[in-house]
């Protein structure tokens, strides 16, 4: 686990532009299966998510479609959470950071940490209202 004082500002740069935190297995299969988009973000404290991840999904939402409801897990604090999303995420193997798109309780798009490394914060931007152009 990391410290809070660490995390605590990465989880915040989601949760001030209405990211809901999912702390819990039960709060991620109660936020996976309403109905419409919701988007899940799977928090890290590594480079590429301060870099590109994190800010590329804050750009996203910028007018536009977007989806219904925003949620995020963080890997390596809320450990039961990110295993229950992870579930949701399957074939996909466990990434963080990592983007998912559910619709109607069914994944329809998800965006791995390699798509991530090395890209920057406006080409995952683009490439999620691509998504929600297709799917929200």
């Amino acid at each position: 686990m990391y410290p809070v004082e660490l995390t605590a500002p990465m989880a915040a740069e989601l949760t001030s532009v209405g990211f809901t935190e999912l702390k819990t297995p039960a709060q991620v299969d109660a936020a996976f299966k309403e109905a419409g988009t919701v988007l899940c973000v799977v928090n890290s404290v590594c480079g590429c998510a301060a870099g590109a991840a994190r800010p590329g999904v804050t750009a996203s939402l910028a007018g536009g479609k977007r989806p219904d409801r925003l949620v995020t897990v963080f890997a390596g604090v809320d450990n039961e959470a990110t295993m229950q999303a992870r579930n949701h995420f399957l074939p996909y193997p466990p990434s963080s950071p990592s983007i998912a798109l559910m619709k109607d309780g069914k994944l329809v798009h998800f965006v791995e940490r390699h798509h991530i490394e090395g890209r920057s914060a406006e080409m995952i931007a683009e490439h999620l209202r691509t998504v929600y152009a297709e799917f929200c």
